[in-house]
């Protein structure tokens, strides 16, 4: 028998060893500095660059353009894990003025995001018009997976202030409202701009039908795994168990079952688990939810996030200024001034509006539907697209991931502040 030598070094577990040393450097290097998870996002994808420019022929195997189903696969487990621990952390859902600006940062800003990303890609990047729309679809949601330093804290927590509320549920939702966009340019660039011939179609099934099946496939998920957590059999509940993997599962049902009626899963999981959160409102198996999804979705997201490193040297090619302009404009520009206009007529301080409107991170959800519109049609500009969401996802990790933390801390605090300031006038005017 022919035998390897002693010290073979296969790229595989070379590979191995380099994303693991990778990602326990991306987050323990931040713990001198700042100690804030998100800042390791962008080291991550910096250190994926320099490990994977070590081990020879694996960019190669990683890159996009050529196994968009496994960047697909792998990315809508973590979206979906991700939406459905945001769902659990929120607390509150006392009334419509707390989802007012979540409502206009859905149905404002996010088709002013896609129409002027489309616009900057078809007239700037010169790409054509369903890749434009492809593009501007694919990196108008904001991210539930690596904006956890924005969002709303472990549930039965409290204290959810309206900017990291906002964020969150804004999060939870929009991406799965950007699949009917996702869709319209599939239906672009299969059939070209012919609204007649597939417009209604994609109205009554793709926007309507899909949105609120998913919806209610969520809710039903949500109350049925309650039940079957906290309430059968009675006096030997599911929960006294503390088994965090009944999240997982309870995921991966609720996803399935969405999807095997035509509904939209990223919907249906965060719909889940804010229907779950308010079963037993108060019990500690919450957290321990929380707790185990959290850890699954790092743990997928720190793997990603290394292997966009080290597919970023094949795709920097296909980039050029023009194209690095556009996300720059997306994160500087589009979002910032799209998300203070969508804010108008809301009851938040002047400094909640910039930070609602300027943290609104991009990521993993955008790899899912870029993995999921080039596996299923040839698209014209896909290579560039890889480039452009690839590069995206690089700055809004550096931009938004060094800054978010310590600006939402000081507009939390600020209203901790107020709220005390109000309570001492009304302690000094009282009745003696």
């Amino acid at each position: 028998m022919q035998t390897e030598p002693f010290f073979s070094l296969t790229a595989y577990h070379v590979a191995m060893a380099t994303v693991g040393a990778g990602i326990i450097l991306a987050y323990w290097i931040p713990r001198f500095l700042s100690g804030r998870e998100p800042a390791a996002s962008g080291l991550l994808i910096l250190l994926g660059m320099l490990a994977f420019a070590a081990v020879p022929g694996m960019p190669e195997g990683i890159d996009p353009r050529a196994a968009p189903g496994f960047w697909e696969i792998t990315s809508e487990l973590a979206v979906i894990v991700a939406l459905f621990g945001s769902g659990i952390r929120i607390d509150d859902l006392s009334s419509y003025e707390r989802w007012r600006p979540t409502v206009r940062l859905l149905a404002i800003l996010m088709p002013l995001t896609i129409a002027a990303v489309a616009l900057l890609g078809w007239g700037l990047a010169g790409m054509t018009l369903a890749g434009a729309l492809l593009l501007g679809a694919v990196l108008a949601p904001t991210d539930p997976v690596l904006a956890g330093d924005v969002q709303v804290g472990p549930p039965t927590e409290g204290g959810e202030h309206p900017v990291r509320f906002s964020l969150t549920a804004e999060a939870g939702l929009n991406d799965g409202l950007a699949f009917p966009f996702v869709y319209l340019a599939l239906f672009v660039a299969a059939e070209g701009l012919a609204p007649q011939s597939w417009g209604l179609e994609w109205l009554l099934r793709d926007c309507l039908y899909r949105i609120g099946v998913g919806a209610a496939a969520g809710a039903a998920s949500g109350w049925l795994l309650g039940k079957i957590l906290f309430a059968l059999p009675s006096g030997n509940p599911l929960a006294d168990t503390g088994s965090g993997v009944v999240a997982l599962a309870g995921i991966l049902f609720c996803y399935g079952a969405a999807e095997l009626v035509e509904g939209y899963g990223f919907i249906a999981v965060f719909v889940a688990g804010l229907t779950l959160r308010r079963a037993e409102a108060d019990h500690r198996f919450h957290n321990q939810l929380h707790r185990f999804s959290e850890a699954v979705e790092h743990s997928l997201t720190a793997l990603l996030l290394i292997l966009i490193g080290g597919a970023f040297p094949l795709l920097w090619p296909e980039l050029g200024w023009r194209h690095i302009a556009l996300s720059l404009a997306l994160i500087l520009v589009v979002r910032p001034l799209g998300g203070w206009i969508s804010l108008i007529g809301t009851d938040l301080q002047g400094r909640e509006r910039f930070v609602i409107a300027a943290y609104g991170v991009r990521g993993i959800g955008s790899i899912y539907y870029l993995g999921f519109a080039t596996g299923h049609l040839r698209m014209e500009n896909a290579n560039q697209l890889w480039g452009i969401v690839a590069f995206t996802i690089l700055a809004s990790t550096l931009i938004h991931g060094l800054t978010a933390g310590s600006a939402v801390e000081r507009v939390t605090r600020a209203a901790e502040r107020r709220r005390e300031r109000l309570a001492a006038a009304a302690r000094s005017t009282g009745p003696p």
